[in-house]
């Protein structure tokens, strides 16, 4: 097996029954929360036997065959370095937690393939000590908002803090407020989706409503309608990855410059949207020493505020 890569995590096993007679791709992606691409990579790579043999990606899984695969290990994250990230501010500061308003166009910490801003950079450039709890890379994140959303992030600066608010955003004792500019108008004008999430089939890095995917609720309520979009407030439930984005795409009212998601770039152009229209307002809890019950709320990014502006003109 020339080219194969014998490091990483090693695995053997009968094909499962629920991927017979699908490619392989496909099913090394499904069973291992990969890409269809990055399944693809590794297969090419020489890291997957059918048999004893080496697959080729367009192979199909047959029932009582051994399977065999080596996930190599994935590249190491950057570590986060000081440096100021413009647009960001500090919304509240004490001994136990940091909340920020984060800027389009920042991710929480540094990952691999990423050279743009993070948040712990700005944090750590203007002196903020950080929970080191964790990965190094990750210090003080207790949860994330995708890169192009704005708004209100918490972050732990004590350890104590860390483990309570990690605790408290997966048993769902946060509550996290959005709000979203989508295309057109939801019918009804408030409701509830409840549909699980998962990779998208295409391996592209996007997300969909699928069979199978992870519980997802999503509660929306109209703000402000107006002639091509409506404003809407939106409470998670859950937080997975993209969940707002993907559900409103679901409904067919994606977020205003969504493209990812099948947004409408005319409309986006027009009213000077970069980006998916989607800003963090309110984020409330238990803080994590004080025990007191604490909610934040901040503006929004001059861009989003001037695109309301121009739709009430309208």
């Amino acid at each position: 097996m020339s080219g194969s890569t014998r490091t990483g995590d090693h695995r053997g096993m009968p094909v499962p029954d629920g991927v017979e007679g699908e490619r392989i791709d496909a099913a090394i992606a499904r069973m291992f929360g990969l890409s269809r691409t990055r399944a693809a990579e590794i297969i090419t790579e020489g890291n997957v036997t059918v048999d004893g043999a080496a697959a080729a990606k367009s192979d199909r899984l047959e029932a009582g065959s051994w399977l065999e695969v080596t996930l190599p290990p994935p590249p190491e994250a950057p570590s986060a370095r000081p440096e100021p990230v413009p647009g960001m501010s500090v919304v509240h500061e004490d001994a136990d937690i940091v909340v920020v308003n984060k800027p389009a166009g920042v991710v929480a910490h540094p990952t691999v393939g990423w050279t743009g801003p993070t948040v712990l950079q700005g944090l750590l450039s203007s002196g903020v000590e950080l929970a080191t709890s964790g990965a190094a890379e990750r210090q003080g994140i207790v949860h994330r908002l995708d890169a192009n959303t704005t708004g209100l992030m918490v972050l732990a600066k004590s350890e104590a803090a860390y483990s309570v608010l990690k605790r408290a955003f997966k048993e769902r004792e946060v509550d996290k407020v959005y709000h979203a500019l989508v295309q057109g108008h939801p019918d009804p004008l408030r409701g509830t989706v409840d549909a699980p999430i998962g990779r998208h089939p295409a391996g592209d890095g996007r997300f969909a409503v699928v069979a199978g995917g992870r519980p997802s609720v999503t509660h929306y309520d109209t703000v402000e309608a107006f002639r091509a979009a409506s404003l809407l407030e939106v409470k998670l439930e859950t937080g997975r990855t993209h969940q707002i984005r993907v559900h409103m795409a679901a409904l067919r009212h994606p977020c205003v410059g969504d493209h990812l998601y099948g947004a409408d770039p005319v409309l986006a152009e027009y009213l000077g949207v970069r980006s998916q229209w989607l800003h963090a307002v309110r984020l409330g809890f238990q803080h994590p020493t004080e025990g007191r019950r604490v909610e934040f709320e901040c503006a929004y990014a001059d861009e989003l505020a001037a695109s309301l502006e121009l739709l009430r003109e309208d």
